[in-house]
C-alpha cells in the first residue's frame, strides 16, 4: 500500500495561512510529549492551529474568506494552518474531522500582553503536528529507477544548543501524487538517521519534496534521497546555513530601545522625541495622503435582528456628531396614515402606515426606502438580512452609536510620518527604506524599525562605524504604514488586519461583520494585482485579503509609493510583517493557469538577493540564535504564497528598488514536544522584545548592504 505524503496549495489562497509539522528522525529524537486537549468557549475568539481533515476542507475555508496566517504545510493528505476561530466556528470545523492542536494566541493575550509590556517597562525605568515514522520503501528497491532525483536544498545549522538539517528534492516524476522520498543523513560519527519529505504543489503545479527542519544529533556530513520508484540521488554534503555574520559589536553599543508595545499614539510621540533629541541627524517627512483617522460611522438596528430589524446608518462618522443620534419606529395611532420620516432634535422618527382598521402594514423594505428618499443626505438604511419584505415592527428608540472603544485615540485624519535619517539627507547618498505595520495586528513590527532607527541614531555619537554608515547611507523609517487600523487592533479587536475604511455596501455593512471591514493594504498596489488577474487578493469587502476598490484606493498605499517616488535615491526596501519567520523577494504574484509568475529578476539581482539575504539572515541570527529557514527564504511567491498587489513587487518593478520582506516571529523548536510552535501576531512581550532586537539587527545589515552595493556601482 502506497501511504501518500502531499500538500497541494489552493490556487486561490491569497489568505494567509500557517501550520507547524514535525517529523520525528530516526535516530535523532525521544518520543514527543502527549499534546494538551485544546478547548476554545464558544464566544470567545483566537488563532488555533489546526488539522484541517483534507484539502477540500481548506479549499472550503478559503473560498468562505476565512482569516488564515501564514503559508499551509501538511503530511499525508493532512493540512495544518493556523486561523482566528471563534470557538463556534472551531467546533464546526471539528464536526468537520478537523482537530485543533494548539492555541496560538487568544484574542484576550493582545489586551494582557500589551499591559504587561507597559508594566515592565515601568517596572525598567524604576529599576506539528508529528508525521508517521519515515516507513520503508514501497516499490521493489531491485527493480530499475523511474524517476530522476535532484536536491534542491541541503543546509544545515545550529541554533539553541540543537543542530537541524533541511532539505528540497525534486523528482522527474511530477505527476505521479503517489511517489515517496525519504532523505537518509550520517554525521561525521557515523550515526544516521532518515525522514521522510512530502510533495508540494502550488495552483496544480508540482514544485518539490520538502519536510520543515529536522533535529539531527550533530552536523550531518551527507544526505541522502531514495524514492518510492526506485531513485536514489548522488551524496550531498550539506551546506552551512547561512553562512555569514556581520561584523562583531564595538564595547559600549548601545542597544534596547524598546520596553513596550506601542500604539500609533506612542509612536507618533516617539518620532517627536527622536527629531527633538537628533536635530542633526533627523527629519520628519510628513506624508502626503491623510488616513481616514481612528472613525467609523455610527449605526444602529432598528427592531430585532433574529425577527425582523433594519440597518440605520449615519452618512457622516460617529464622532461628527452622528454618534447618540435616536432612531425610532412608531404607531401614529390613527387609521389610513400614510408612511412618514421626520428628523428633529436628533431623532429620526419613522411613522408607520395604517391601514382603516388603524393596523400598522409598513414593510421594512418600505421603511427602508423611505429613510434613503427622505434623508439619504445624513443617513443610509438597509434591510437587515433575513427581513426583506417582513412587516416593520415599532420599535425604539436606538441610539446610533460608531462602536469605537479608544476613548483616547485622536479621531481626525491621520498624517502619517516618516522618519529621514542620515548625515546627508539630500539624495547624493544611496538611500534604504524601512517600513512596517501595513497589517494592524501586527504589532511587533513598528518595535523592529523604531529599535533600527534609534540603534542608527544613539551609535552615531558613540561607535564610528555607524557615523560611517549614517555617511554614506540616506534611511527612511515609516513605523506604523496604518495607524487606523493598528488603533483599531489596540483598543477594539486585536485581530484586525486590514485599514479601517469601509467600501461594503449593502448587508455586508451590518455591524455584526466591524471586525471584517476595511482593505488590506498589501494587496492594493498595481503590480501583480487582484484586478490584472493575479492570484492572492479578492473583490470581497469581507475579505482578509479585500484589494480594495481599484489599485492603490487607500491613502496608505499611495503613501508608500509616494516617499518611494519622492526621493529617487532609495534602492532598497523592507517590508516588516510578522509572523512565520521568513525572508523574501520579488516575484510576490502569479497567475492560476499555469502558474504564470511577475518576470523574474535576472541572474546578477537573484544574486544579489540571495547573497544579501544570507547576510541579513546571519546579522538576525546573532542576537538570540534565531534562523529563518533556507526553506523560508527566497521570492515570496515560492516561499509562500501568491500576494496580488504586494508593495514589494509595486517598488521592484516600477520603480527599481530592490525590496524585501521580512515575516518576524519565527516557529520556535520545542525540544520537550518535538515540534515546531508558532508565536502569533501580539506573543508575551519578552518574545516581541526579543523579535525587536534580532530584527532590527537585520535592518543595521540592510544599510551595509546598500552602503556595499553603492562603493560597487561606483567602483
Amino acid at each position: 500500500m502506497i501511504v501518500r505524503r502531499r500538500w497541494a496549495a489552493a490556487a486561490t489562497a491569497a489568505i494567509l495561512v500557517s501550520g507547524v509539522l514535525s517529523q520525528p528522525v530516526s535516530g535523532a529524537a525521544a518520543p514527543a510529549a502527549p499534546r494538551p486537549t485544546v478547548t476554545l468557549a464558544s464566544g470567545e475568539t483566537a488563532v488555533v492551529r489546526v488539522q484541517l481533515r483534507d484539502q477540500a476542507q481548506l479549499d472550503q475555508l478559503v473560498a468562505r474568506g476565512a482569516d488564515l496566517a501564514n503559508r499551509p504545510r501538511g503530511a499525508d493528505g493532512r493540512v495544518l494552518a493556523d486561523l482566528v476561530l471563534t470557538g463556534a466556528q472551531l467546533a464546526e470545523l471539528t464536526a468537520q474531522g478537523a482537530t485543533a492542536l494548539q492555541i496560538v494566541q487568544r484574542a484576550g493575550d493582545g489586551a494582557r500582553n500589551f499591559a504587561d509590556s507597559l508594566r515592565a517597562a515601568e517596572a525598567r525605568t524604576k529599576a506539528g503536528l508529528r508525521a508517521p515514522a519515515a516507513g520503508q520503501r514501497t516499490a521493489d528497491a531491485s527493480a530499475a529507477a523511474t524517476d530522476t532525483l535532484q536536491f534542491l536544498q541541503a543546509y544545515w545549522w545550529t541554533s539553541g544548543g540543537q543542530t537541524f538539517v533541511q532539505t528540497e528534492v525534486a523528482t522527474t516524476a511530477t505527476d505521479d501524487p503517489d511517489v515517496e522520498i525519504t532523505v537518509s543523513w550520517r554525521t561525521a560519527d557515523g550515526r544516521t538517521g532518515s525522514f521522510p519529505l512530502f510533495r508540494f504543489e502550488d495552483s496544480g503545479e508540482y514544485q518539490y519534496h520538502y519536510a520543515l527542519p529536522q533535529p539531527v544529533p550533530a552536523k550531518p556530513v551527507q544526505v541522502t534521497a531514495t524514492s518510492s520508484l526506485g531513485g536514489v540521488t548522488r551524496p550531498v554534503t550539506p551546506t552551512v546555513w547561512p553562512n555569514a555574520a556581520p561584523p562583531p559589536l564595538p564595547e559600549g553599543y548601545q542597544k534596547d530601545f524598546i520596553d513596550a508595545y506601542l500604539t500609533p499614539v506612542d509612536i507618533q510621540a516617539r518620532i517627536k522625541r527622536l527629531a527633538r533629541q537628533y536635530r542633526d541627524l533627523v527629519d520628519v517627512i510628513d506624508l502626503p495622503y491623510r488616513t481616514q483617522g481612528y472613525r467609523r460611522t455610527a449605526v444602529a438596528y432598528l427592531g430585532d435582528p433574529a425577527a425582523s430589524a433594519i440597518v440605520v446608518e449615519s452618512v457622516r462618522f460617529g464622532d461628527q456628531k452622528m454618534n447618540g443620534v435616536q432612531v425610532r419606529s412608531v404607531d401614529p395611532g390613527r387609521a389610513s396614515r400614510p408612511l412618514g420620516v421626520s428628523y428633529r432634535d436628533r431623532v429620526l422618527t419613522v411613522s408607520l402606515a395604517t391601514d382603516a382598521a388603524g393596523a400598522v402594514t409598513s414593510t421594512t423594505d418600505q421603511v427602508v426606502a423611505a429613510i434613503n428618499g427622505r434623508f439619504g443626505d445624513r443617513f443610509q438604511a438597509f434591510v437587515e438580512d433575513g427581513s426583506a419584505g417582513l412587516p416593520m415592527p415599532v420599535a425604539g428608540p436606538a441610539r446610533l452609536d460608531d462602536g469605537l472603544q479608544g476613548t483616547e485615540v485622536p479621531t481626525k485624519p491621520w498624517t502619517v510620518q516618516a522618519l529621514r535619517i542620515g548625515v546627508h539627507r539630500d539624495g547624493s547618498k544611496i538611500g534604504v527604506l524601512a517600513y512596517s505595520q501595513e497589517h494592524a495586528r501586527e504589532w511587533a513590527t513598528p518595535l523592529v524599525t523604531l529599535e533600527f532607527a534609534e540603534r542608527m541614531l544613539a551609535n552615531s555619537r558613540t561607535d564610528a562605524a555607524t557615523r560611517e554608515l549614517l555617511e554614506q547611507v540616506d534611511i527612511f523609517v515609516i513605523p506604523t504604514v496604518n495607524p487606523d487600523g493598528a488603533n483599531y487592533s489596540f483598543h477594539d479587536y486585536n485581530f484586525q488586519r486590514k485599514n479601517l475604511v469601509n467600501h461594503c455596501t449593502g448587508t455586508s455593512r451590518d455591524p455584526r461583520n466591524r471586525n471584517s471591514w476595511g482593505v488590506d493594504l498589501n494587496r492594493n498596489y498595481t503590480v501583480g494585482s487582484y484586478f490584472d488577474g493575479y492570484v492572492g487578493g479578492s473583490g470581497n469587502c469581507l475579505s482578509g485579503t479585500y484589494s480594495g476598490t481599484s489599485e492603490l484606493s487607500e491613502a496608505e498605499s499611495r503613501n508608500v509609493i509616494a516617499l518611494a517616488r519622492e526621493h529617487s535615491n532609495i534602492r532598497f526596501a523592507m517590508n516588516v510583517h510578522s509572523y512565520g519567520g521568513y525572508f523574501m523577494w520579488p516575484p510576490g504574484a502569479y497567475k492560476a493557469d499555469g502558474r504564470v509568475t511577475l518576470p523574474r529578476p535576472s541572474i546578477d539581482e537573484s544574486k544579489l538577493f540571495l547573497d544579501s539575504a544570507r547576510r541579513i539572515v546571519g546579522a538576525i541570527a546573532q542576537e538570540r540564535g534565531t534562523v529563518t529557514w533556507p526553506s523560508q527564504t527566497g521570492p515570496v511567491a515560492d516561499v509562500l504564497y501568491s500576494a496580488a498587489g504586494n508593495s514589494a513587487d509595486e517598488l521592484y518593478y516600477e520603480l527599481g528598488i530592490f525590496a524585501w520582506d521580512f515575516e518576524v516571529g519565527n516557529d520556535r523548536w520545542n525540544a520537550a514536544t518535538g515540534q515546531w510552535e508558532g508565536v502569533g501576531f501580539q506573543p508575551p512581550f519578552d518574545e516581541a522584545h526579543g523579535e525587536s532586537q534580532e530584527y532590527a539587527g537585520g535592518l543595521v545589515e540592510m544599510v551595509r548592504v546598500a552602503r556595499d552595493y553603492a562603493a560597487a556601482q561606483d567602483g
